[in-house]
């Protein structure tokens, strides 16, 4: 299966990120992906974390999920739309959720982001909390795909991915594939975002795509980018350092089933 993480380098104007986004997808169909996964808040980076708010939408309705449906169905893709604000239980409240759409422009799964960011250095500080409520129920859904493979994937979000036990479930489920749309900030992401992803493939002898924003962003915010694609033996098989692009690589289920039976790690979990 030919799977393709999308990086963008979003801004303020959520027109033009569906713009943005809607060309890349579309390179992504022209060479023949199955899945495109677009990046952690695809449709608006603004300059403070309440700017979301006013792009929220209620779960099932509203312009931007219009938008990921309609665009699955013309471009006859399995979409990921990285995430996108619904709203929360109260006023100044929303939930950061990915949601997954089939060929049809169905919606299939909503995964709500479970693990909420904190990060101060000194420097640059960001609490996801003030604005966000917290997921509670890991997500996946089965793609059936042209390779006659029925692939199991399993939903994450940016900052879940330092949580190995959120992947450990999804593998003890028969997942295959993990995603992690992403918008890592520049300083934690040089330090550790491909380490994360390798591990979180070998352990659990599986494919990773990681879809990322990469560049500068309004109010001088910067994303690591390097959004990139690996292999249950954790090799990289297609990677982006920066700016906007087309990661895409084929999945292999065969080599994948060769793997977890030469190496049967998973069935020899104690703990």
């Amino acid at each position: 299966m030919k799977v393709a993480a999308i990086q963008m380098v979003s801004t303020a104007v959520l027109q033009d990120n569906l713009q943005q986004a809607r060309r890349l997808l579309q390179q992504a169909a022209d060479q023949g992906a199955e899945l495109a996964v677009l990046p952690e808040y695809f449709c608006l980076i603004g300059q403070q974390d309440a700017d979301k708010l006013a792009i929220q939408e209620p779960f099932g309705s509203g312009p931007i999920q219009q938008f990921l449906a309609q665009t699955a169905q013309e471009l006859g893709l399995w979409l990921v739309g990285g995430t996108l604000p619904l709203s929360g239980a109260g006023a100044g409240r929303v939930f950061n959720s990915s949601l997954a759409f089939d060929r049809q422009g169905q919606c299939v799964a909503r995964y709500d982001k479970i693990h909420l960011f904190r990060f101060d250095n000194g420097r640059e500080a960001y609490d996801e909390s003030r604005v966000l409520d917290r997921g509670h129920t890991p997500t996946r859904f089965t793609l059936p795909s042209k390779d006659g493979h029925s692939w199991q994937i399993g939903m994450s979000i940016c900052y879940d991915l330092r949580f190995a036990e959120l992947y450990r479930s999804y593998a003890s489920l028969g997942v295959d594939l993990l995603l992690v749309p992403a918008a890592f900030t520049h300083t934690t992401g040089k330090a550790h975002w491909e380490i994360l992803l390798r591990a979180r493939a070998i352990e659990n002898l599986a494919y990773v795509a990681a879809a990322a924003q990469g560049g500068v962003h309004a109010g001088g915010r910067q994303t690591w980018g390097q959004s990139m694609l690996i292999n249950p033996w954790g090799q990289v098989l297609a990677e982006q350092a920066q700016e906007p692009g087309v990661v895409i690589a084929d999945l292999d289920a065969l080599a994948l089933q060769r793997w977890r039976s030469q190496l049967p790690a998973l069935q020899h979990r104690v703990l």
